[in-house]
């Protein structure tokens, strides 16, 4: 191998698992048992009483334990105009039976103890609107009673096969997705998880995203990496997207 070819590969092995390193550094170790875990509500969801429009909502929150790491858990709320509640869809891996789960909990309840953010926020005429997709899209899901950690599917897979089919919500599904990237040996080349551009994924462990909300991301070992183009930002393993504009991950509207 090349002296150029082996920096290369360092500098590739930086980049993946640098952030890592530096996440795993600032992480709280000290996790509640699963079973006492805070599953309140983060305040981040519309009150169906006080607010009659339309509402969806994408959230997404680090996995329980040291898997929270590198990883988050996300799920889909919706409320229709002027219902008293929302119906969230998650998928889950324990339990048996069916793992597309509705209503597991509140729309906007914290992940076993880990707090949510908004990865999309859409109201009034245009959530009126995607509310049908999105339910036909949940009912569409290919694997109801299929579920794998890594690489897939799972929750992330979920969401993104239903952002795939509703490409009007704009989703973008950071990094920390794990499992965003699966597609079957059978279907390896297919739009990207915002449901725009290109992938080409061998069951999420090897892969190259080129869309205009994802810019250009890679992805190895289910760890991703890459570069916003429309809205300068970083796309690093465990840490998320991180920009100029103020932090990481940021609600679509």
């Amino acid at each position: 191998m090349s002296a150029v070819a082996k920096l290369a590969l360092a500098v590739a092995a930086v980049a993946m698992v640098g952030p890592l390193l530096f996440k795993g550094a600032s992480h709280s170790w000290a996790s509640e048992p699963w079973h006492r875990a805070d599953r309140s509500s983060a305040g981040l969801a519309p009150d169906p009483q006080s607010t009659p429009e339309a509402v969806v909502q994408v959230y997404a929150a680090p996995t329980y334990g040291w898997r929270g790491i590198f990883a988050v858990h996300a799920w889909i709320a919706v409320k229709d105009a002027n219902a008293a509640r929302y119906d969230r869809w998650d998928v889950m891996g324990w339990g048996g039976g069916r793992v597309v789960r509705q209503n597991y909990d509140g729309p906007d309840h914290r992940w076993f103890g880990r707090e949510p953010t908004v990865l999309a926020d859409i109201r009034g005429d245009r959530a009126v609107a995607l509310i049908p997709q999105i339910r036909a899209a949940v009912a569409a899901y290919p694997w109801p009673e299929t579920y794998r950690t890594f690489p897939g599917p799972n929750s992330n897979t979920f969401v993104a096969f239903v952002s795939r089919r509703v490409p009007d919500l704009g989703l973008d599904l950071p990094p920390t997705a794990i499992g965003k990237d699966f597609r079957p040996l059978s279907d390896p080349i297919g739009r990207a998880p915002s449901g725009g551009g290109l992938q080409v994924s061998l069951l999420g462990l090897a892969g190259l995203i080129v869309a205009p909300t994802e810019g250009i991301e890679v992805n190895l070992l289910g760890l991703g990496i890459g570069l916003d183009i429309a809205q300068p930002a970083l796309r690093l393993p465990g840490i998320g997207r991180v920009g100029a504009s103020g932090g990481a991950d940021r609600p679509r509207q």
